[in-house]
């Protein structure tokens, strides 16, 4: 490649920061490459159907994991392979037909996708039992100046924080806020630490984390909640595909949206 993909040290070899960008690229083709044979066994074998779904919210409880039950016990001869990945990973998986499906937050940078609205989650911020905010039974957005925020990379992250600064316009009034390269559960062990608090989506608290509790944050508005939507391929004319969001459709009620 005419870069330096590793390099030595004392304990052995380590990525170099291109390295990085690379071996993440490297893993991405090669996820693509096990469901480009998955779905050649599956034709060669006659299989009834297999649903690839990618996400990046919790399936410990809420709509999702409602959803995915639900679809199990209508369509048992339907092979169901979920991924959890982050958006822009999970886009690119759905442009190649790896993916059949997306459930995630806020909009998706595709051209030519359909998509349907679905469910509404609400925010929570996650906090130590022995924080002094865990006495209030509901939290404001004001009430978080001079706090310590950690939020993940992986989404919904980015949009948790585009709502914190559209809560607090001022910088003044805002929390301060950290980004952490690991995962939500990640998060939520740092939290439990007390090096500080995240925000949370509502399905966030079915894997709960022993010495945490989780409080609705309000405005003078009520609740803030983040929309999901279901994005997938117009092209995509699989049974499959066709049966899940038939599903959809009845739980949910509204018409797809092209775009």
């Amino acid at each position: 490649m005419g870069i330096q993909i590793f390099e030595r040290f004392s304990g052995g070899v380590r990525p170099t920061r291109a390295g990085c960008d690379v071996l993440r690229l490297a893993s991405t083709i090669l996820e693509e490459f096990d469901a480009l044979i998955a779905t050649a066994r599956s034709v060669q074998n006659s299989e009834t159907g297999r649903l690839s779904v990618g996400f990046c919210t919790s399936l410990s409880a809420g709509n999702l994991q409602a959803l995915l039950l639900e679809f199990k016990e209508q369509f048992p001869q339907i092979e169901l392979a979920t991924v959890e990945r982050s958006r822009m990973r999970l886009a690119a998986a759905l442009r190649n037909s790896v993916l059949d499906v997306l459930i995630v937050t806020g909009s998706l940078p595709l051209l030519d996708n359909k998509a349907m609205p679905l469910w509404s989650e609400r925010v929570l911020v996650a906090l130590p039992h022995d924080h002094s905010l865990a006495a209030r039974e509901t939290v404001h957005w004001t009430d978080l100046h001079g706090e310590t925020v950690l939020l993940s990379h992986c989404d919904p992250g980015k949009e948790l924080e585009d709502l914190l600064v559209s809560k607090l316009l001022s910088p003044e009034d805002r929390p301060k806020i950290e980004r952490h390269d690991v995962s939500r559960g990640i998060i939520k062990s740092l939290v439990s630490m007390n090096t500080g608090i995240t925000l949370v989506l509502e399905s966030d608290v079915g894997a709960n984390l022993a010495g945490l509790v989780y409080r609705e944050l309000r405005d003078g508005t009520g609740p803030s909640c983040l929309k999901f939507s279901a994005y997938w391929r117009p092209d995509n004319e699989g049974p499959a595909l066709a049966a899940f969001l038939k599903l959809l459709s009845d739980r949910y009620s509204s018409p797809p949206l092209g775009r």
